[in-house]
């Protein structure tokens, strides 16, 4: 019998997760790495978290919950809160999260670590494969992805409204969420 490899998947949220989990399970023996400590406010983290927890459960995949963090989020995207979204400012954002993702890999015996972030068509997968590349050791491997590729991104819509998920309307930092709420209040004219 092969066992199949280690790989922590570092995730945002449950909707994300699901089409993810799906293309990865098969191949990999996965445990979820919940660390978002860019969600504001506290209350949408706890919201995001129980879901995850949920879906999880169902799935009887593990999942490792990372510290949450606000003020040590925003010092790594510090002198960049005023970018849009797509920026450096997501970029920063990435990192801290994919940096911290790694640390547990290595510190677990994980053989690969990724992030379900590409799934979403709001996320820069090139940016995510750069960081994680950097972040590879040959211990512990990056699995370099586009999740929204091969129409992960319709798989993760398709999911959430089978397993009735909450899915929030913006990424989840402060920022994004003000960008948010501005579109609302602002609609484009037509």
């Amino acid at each position: 019998m092969t066992t199949k490899p280690r790989l922590l998947l570092h995730s945002c949220c449950a909707p994300c997760s699901s089409a993810v989990l799906e293309r990865l399970m098969p191949t990999f023996d996965v445990t979820v790495f919940y660390y978002n400590p860019n969600i504001w406010p506290v209350e949408e983290y706890q919201k995001r978290l129980a879901e995850q927890k949920t879906f999880l459960d169902k799935l009887g995949v593990r999942m490792i919950e990372g510290e949450y963090n606000l003020d040590e989020y925003l010092l790594a995207i510090q002198g960049k809160e005023n970018m849009p979204e797509k920026s450096p400012r997501c970029f920063d954002c990435y990192r801290f999260r994919l940096e911290k993702t790694a640390q547990i890999a290595r510190k677990n015996g994980f053989e690969f670590f990724t992030t379900t972030l590409s799934v979403s068509p709001h996320k820069n997968a090139d940016w995510l494969n750069q960081i994680g590349e950097q972040l590879s050791t040959p211990q512990t491997k990056f699995l370099a992805a586009n999740f929204k590729k091969q129409n992960g991104y319709l798989r993760s819509l398709q999911l959430s409204k089978i397993h009735n998920f909450y899915r929030q309307g913006y990424c989840g930092c402060q920022m994004s969420h003000a960008a948010c709420v501005n579109k609302l209040e602002n609609p484009p004219k037509v």
